[in-house]
């Protein structure tokens, strides 16, 4: 074990530049404000937590170069880190080989583990089932589905057109664009939507794109009380960058929103927003990348050094309880047990909760159980 007084050093890899700089600054602000209320509480066992920070710039090959440096020239061997899933591709490699530790605080496809990964995001069993299951019940079973070009959106996109065919649902149309896509990629996609008039939008659109998406969707007309978008990646952070209202009505599922009515989530918002700036705003990554760091920092505490072998049996069962409700690593495949809810975007960028789980939900990465047994929703009280 070192010395008492050496700093205890994790890496970390968010863009704060690129298509996804957005929401990754905010995963990056979720960790810092993590590390600073661990010191500032007197560190893990006295021992600081130090960030070794590098900008990937919303670059898989940056990932992988930026990973390799914090691991074989930093000497780190734990990493929070990694928004897209080709981001976590590149990564996952460098630091299997180096048996480092790798916190992905991001909803994503499932159909993975790694002994090397502590997944702390939404596995597809508690986002795309509720989702489809929500959106089926209350709009219909047509839909439409808009993606970006990388991995999440294909797989997402298939695991969400399994779901609906399963339950009698039929898919009218799928679309991709470029991670960088322009305002002109969504004129044809959006002529294509009126003319196929589906029930609802699907969409995997991420970035800095997903504004351009939602303001064409609004400049093509369409209502989205009649036919919505229902999205798994749409954020506080991302409706943020939009015009005011212009996404209001439309539906993202999320196991956690800033408007959670508690007064330990209000808390939390309101440390953000002094850390950050007043105009800052939560959302379900910054909250996944914030409550992960507590985990490692009580893992780090009960075994006394960043020795990964050690960690990872530290870390498997461990709870926390987080700004969405108490949160559990699960100890079979690393995955965490997370509360799923229903949100509907406001005029004023904040969602309301139109459904939400009444327990933690187990993750299913690989969505062996295509049921809702375990979501037990509760229909709250709607803001108009």
């Amino acid at each position: 074990m070192k010395d008492k007084n050496t700093p205890l050093r994790v890496g970390i890899l968010f863009s704060k530049t690129g298509v996804t700089s957005g929401i990754e600054t905010s995963q990056l602000h979720g960790t810092l404000l993590a590390i600073d209320e661990i010191n500032t509480a007197g560190g893990v066992d006295g021992r600081e937590l130090q960030a070794v920070y590098y900008d990937p710039c919303s670059s898989p090959n940056t990932y992988k170069s930026l990973a390799e440096k914090l691991i074989s020239e930093d000497g780190v061997r734990i990493i929070l880190g990694c928004y897209m899933s080709s981001e976590r591709k590149a990564v996952l490699p460098i630091v299997e080989r180096a048996n480092g530790l790798l916190f992905y605080p991001t909803l994503y496809e499932g159909f993975e583990y790694s002994r090397n990964v502590i997944y702390t995001g939404s596995a597809p069993n508690q986002n795309s089932v509720q989702l489809a299951e929500y959106m089926m019940r209350e709009f219909g079973s047509r839909v439409y589905m808009v993606g970006s070009d990388y991995i999440y959106p294909y797989e997402s996109n298939r695991i969400m057109s399994d779901l609906l065919l399963e339950r009698g649902g039929e898919k009218v149309g799928e679309r991709y664009v470029k991670l960088n896509a322009g305002e002109d990629e969504f004129g044809d996609v959006l002529i294509d939507i009126k003319n196929k008039r589906p029930d609802f939008i699907f969409s995997t659109v991420v970035g800095q794109a997903t504004e351009l998406f939602y303001r064409a969707y609004a400049d093509a007309g369409l209502d989205p009380a009649k036919m919505p978008i229902a999205s798994l990646t749409t954020s506080e952070t991302e409706v943020k960058h939009m015009s005011q209202g212009i996404a209001a009505g439309h539906i993202t599922a999320a196991a956690y929103f800033q408007s959670i009515d508690s007064d330990y989530n209000r808390r939390c918002v309101a440390k953000a927003k002094r850390r950050f700036g007043d105009d800052t705003v939560t959302n379900m990554c910054w909250e996944a990348a914030y409550f992960q760091t507590y985990l490692l920092a009580g893992a780090l505490s009960e075994v006394g050094s960043d020795n990964v072998q050690e960690l990872v049996p530290a870390l498997l069962g461990s709870e926390f309880l987080a700004p969405q409700g108490p949160v559990k690593i699960d100890a079979e495949n690393h995955h965490t047990y997370l509360t799923p809810r229903i949100g509907r975007i406001r005029a004023d960028g904040q969602f309301d909760i139109l459904q939400e789980a009444k327990h933690q939900v187990k993750p299913d990465p690989y969505l062996v159980e295509h049921s809702l047994n375990d979501w037990s929703a509760r229909v709250t009280a709607i803001t108009t």
